[in-house]
């Protein structure tokens, strides 16, 4: 009896484990179309939103009017905001390339954002200070974003502060 206790504990522990594992951007190194920031982030994109609570709740919608440009191996990536409850928000990025390995930064960003490519996934992991009501609160983003054809992309973010994730934001990029 002791013996089948511990193989079911061992059993809902290993599940617990896996369950814990983390997809890497390189589990996408096969799929297509390869993603490459510097041709899709350039010029005019028009993004569409949703923020979501930690329940799956929509709580905002938002449209995106983004100029990509890029000088050398620097992206400058414009972003304005405006959400269903008629507030707006400026972001301007500086994001560095370096092979599939990228490095950027904004006003509204804590310290540097990192992003890796592979195959037609990109990942971008930054803290952001999310101002909610006069209090800032700094957040841990993970954002995914899966290029689809050479004018859609596709984009997940997951935020969380101190490990527990609080919502997500799902946003469809066009290219115009």
């Amino acid at each position: 009896m002791k013996h089948r206790f511990l193989l079911a504990l061992l059993g809902a522990f290993s599940l617990l484990l896996s369950s814990c594992a983390s997809v890497k951007v390189s589990d996408y190194a096969n799929t297509k179309p390869k993603f490459d920031m510097k041709q899709y982030f350039n010029g005019k994109l028009l993004a569409h939103g949703v923020v979501q609570d930690r329940s799956g709740k929509v709580t905002r919608q938002m449209v995106v009017n983004m100029t990509a440009t890029w000088q050398g191996d620097t992206l400058t990536l414009d972003e304005d905001f405006v959400y269903s409850d008629g507030k707006k928000e400026k972001r301007v990025w500086t994001i560095k390339k370096n092979g599939d390995r990228y490095t950027g930064t904004a006003g509204d960003v804590v310290g540097e954002g990192v992003g890796e490519a592979s195959g037609n996934a990109f990942n971008w992991r930054y803290v952001l200070a999310l101002n909610v009501d006069g209090s800032v609160y700094n957040l841990d983003f993970d954002d995914w974003m899966w290029q689809i054809d050479d004018k859609v992309m596709i984009n997940r973010a997951e935020f969380s502060k101190f490990g527990f994730k609080l919502g997500e934001v799902i946003i469809s990029f066009t290219k115009l």
